[in-house]
């Protein structure tokens, strides 16, 4: 009578080569991981972006979207203020200082229209906002009734990035142009017929 199964020999080299698969598997799965991270967050801010210029179209009314930090970035509270370091963001008529829990309305103020926390998504993330010359910090952008940037101090670029300076992230930037039009780029993109460039 022959008996079938596995040998623990035949076992034993099983489990090696799962593992040595698994063990090359990790660093890359990590990185798509962080690259996913990246791109739900540049995700999250073009929206908040698009929703405060076609809000202001829709209302003929000035609208400005806010970048704020929270004490807990997967929660909403009314500790937070504004930041051009984070990705929570904050669509309303005045700045939302700490009434970024506030229900949305159209006459108290700060006047919400609507907010995002970053959640888990930001913890691996760097998000630095500036003006049009990408150095000076910037915080929020002011669009008009015909959806035109209003504020001199306007979010001009939103650089989304990983942690991890060693690491090949697939980093993005949010393009906001003084006309009002909000464009994801890839920084890393130089050849001039791509869309994707910046």
């Amino acid at each position: 009578m022959r008996q079938r199964g596995f040998t623990l020999i035949e076992l034993v080299v099983t489990m090696t080569v799962l593992a040595l698969l698994l063990l090359a598997a990790v660093p890359s799965l990590g990185r798509w991981l962080d690259n996913t991270r990246i791109r739900n967050v540049t995700e999250s801010l073009q929206g908040g972006l698009q929703l405060a210029r076609s809000e202001a179209i829709r209302r003929n009314q000035n609208i400005s979207f806010w970048l704020v930090e929270l004490s807990d970035p997967a929660l909403l509270s009314a500790d937070c203020t504004l930041s051009p370091r984070s990705g929570s963001w904050v669509v309303s008529v005045y700045a939302p200082t700490r009434h970024c829990a506030d229900a949305p309305s159209t006459d108290s103020s700060p006047m919400l229209v609507s907010a995002r926390p970053v959640g888990d998504a930001g913890g691996n993330v760097t998000v630095v906002a500036t003006q049009g010359d990408g150095s000076t910090p910037a915080q929020s952008v002011s669009f008009d009734g015909f959806g035109r940037v209003t504020n001199t101090d306007a979010i001009g670029q939103i650089d989304v990035t990983g942690n991890n300076p060693d690491a090949a992230y697939r980093n993005m930037r949010i393009a906001v142009s003084t006309a009002g039009l909000v464009r994801m780029c890839d920084p890393r993109v130089t050849l001039t017929t791509d869309p994707r460039r910046c």
